[in-house]
């Protein structure tokens, strides 16, 4: 089964994220699970967690269908001490919220070396950084999401998604979010079948598709290699439409979050219905 949704909004209670879900028909979504600009929230009242998990069993979604989006502000290769601490206290709390909701990944952006760094030296200070998360919590897979590698942020090559993964202690909570817009963005030209087929044998030969456990589905307002982020909705951008029917057609998508973060949002229940016709 092919879980097909778009990021939705906790707005109202987090309980809303699957209720929202569910208007639109989709199979999957994403969520954020605090205020994505802010470094703290107030934590969860014990009603507000009951509340999300009664949701998420009335409208019949398990955690296989949900990517959790980390906030924006994380940044765990700042080679600033202190800035890098605060990093670390977010996203901490982020995965300890994952548990509590019965959640069992969260999605993250590598973060940016700010040009202090060196791509590699970075790589690895993420690595360690995760390595701290894991040991101080479980159940919750950390993946990693492609960048379109602006600003000196780290993923858009896959040779440092493996660089990141290659220091991670425990190989099976670590994972990868393929981003098309992102993707695109890199460099890898993805609009054809064969293009699209060339670059997921890419990513399997640097990275693996063991460690992939989710995808954003995002057309591009912007140019092949631009290495700039942003998002169009499907067949409205310069990606087209055939990259989104290849990955309807392959089977090494199904069972894991397909997540729209487009940005009509009166276009997704659309969008789902398109994608899911392409399966």
């Amino acid at each position: 089964m092919y879980y097909i949704g778009p990021h939705v909004s906790i707005g109202g209670g987090v309980a809303n994220a699957p209720k929202n879900a569910k208007a639109l028909g989709a199979t999957g979504f994403g969520m954020f699970v605090k205020n994505q600009r802010q470094w703290t929230a107030a934590p969860y009242a014990p009603a507000d967690i009951e509340a999300f998990k009664n949701q998420m069993a009335s409208d019949g979604y398990t955690a296989a269908q949900v990517m959790p989006h980390a906030g924006y502000l994380i940044n765990l290769a700042n080679p600033d001490e202190e800035a890098h601490a605060k990093s670390m206290g977010s996203l901490m709390d982020e995965i300890r919220r994952c548990m509590s909701l019965g959640l069992d990944k969260l999605n993250f952006h590598p973060g940016s070396h700010l040009r202090k760094l060196t791509p590699q030296a970075a790589c690895v200070r993420v690595a360690q950084s995760m390595n701290t998360a894991l040991a101080q919590t479980q159940g919750v897979t950390l993946v990693i999401e492609n960048t379109a590698g602006s600003g000196g942020n780290l993923g858009a090559p896959f040779e440092e998604l493996r660089t990141i993964i290659d220091g991670v202690d425990d190989k099976s909570r670590v994972g990868v979010c393929l981003d098309t817009m992102h993707t695109f963005a890199a460099g890898f030209d993805i609009r054809t079948r064969d293009g699209f087929l060339a670059t997921m044998e890419h990513f399997d030969r640097t990275v693996g598709f063991t460690y992939l456990r989710g995808m954003h589905i995002n057309d591009s307002k912007v140019a092949l290699n631009s290495h700039v982020d942003r998002h169009e909705s499907l067949g409205r951008g310069l990606l087209g439409i055939d990259v989104f029917r290849c990955i309807m057609a392959d089977a090494r998508f199904e069972n894991m979050p397909l997540v729209l973060e487009t940005p009509d949002e009166t276009l997704w229940e659309r969008e789902i219905q398109q994608l899911m016709e392409m399966c």
